[in-house]
């Protein structure tokens, strides 16, 4: 049976103020994609096809793993893996978007940088969560064209492509973003709205979601296992 890795980029530059700013790994997510390139070379898939959005952080995470896990060929890219611009999403459904909101976040309510200084942006992060979870609830309430179903449904044929194109023996490698990993997650659950704001609130840079390929169908095996990144690497845990 196919297993299929779904790997959230490492953390890009925090803080920026636009899109194609934040689209940058930070020394901290090249590490963090090194890490996550050791853990897949534990695990060992078979002949995998390696995939990506075509995000610089995307594609950036991509060849670390490829490099780091000892994987064969360059990944290929493909736009429905990509994020969806948080920027403009608060623009158009939560007012101006806070000081510090970046185009990929995201974030577990109490954490936007590593593990050991949480406490001092603990109550600033919780305010651009909320801004950011109200604008999802709202973007996938709307039903227009453009909305969170054509989104979520892009990012759903990309899986479905892939995994018919895994024959037996084979695994995949998708290097993504959290807001396309909590769609297809809170697909496969049939998760709610709320369901699927809060898989995407807390995605973990340069997790791993394993989904299960199989004659009935695709499975979800597990959600943002981040092991790699305890005990003595646990600085190296971020959500944004």
């Amino acid at each position: 049976m196919p297993v299929i890795h779904l790997v959230r980029h490492g953390q890009a530059t925090f803080g920026a103020d636009t899109a194609e700013g934040y689209d940058v790994l930070s020394d901290l997510g090249r590490r963090q994609a090194e890490v996550a390139g050791a853990e897949l070379a534990r695990r060992a898939p078979r002949d995998p096809v390696v995939v990506c959005g075509t995000l610089a952080r995307q594609r950036d995470t991509a060849e670390i793993i490829v490099r780091t896990a000892g994987l064969r060929g360059a990944p290929r890219t493909d736009p429905r893996w990509n994020e969806y611009d948080h920027i403009d999403l608060v623009g158009r459904y939560g007012g101006s978007a806070p000081q510090g909101l970046s185009a990929d976040t995201s974030t577990e309510a109490s954490t936007d940088v590593p593990a050991g200084s949480r406490a001092a942006s603990r109550g600033g992060s919780r305010g651009v969560q909320a801004v950011l979870d109200r604008a999802l609830e709202a973007w996938m309430a709307d039903t227009g064209e453009g909305g969170w179903q054509r989104f979520a449904s892009g990012a759903a044929g990309a899986l479905r492509e892939l995994a018919a194109g895994l024959g037996p023996g084979r695994d995949a490698v998708v290097v993504t973003s959290g807001g396309v990993l909590a769609a297809l997650c809170g697909g496969l659950l049939s998760a709610p709205p709320a369901g699927v704001v809060a898989l995407n609130r807390v995605a973990v840079n340069a997790a791993i979601t394993t989904l299960a390929a199989g004659s009935s169908g695709i499975s979800l095996l597990a959600f943002n296992d981040h092991a790699h990144f305890t005990g003595d690497r646990r600085a190296l845990l971020t959500y944004r």
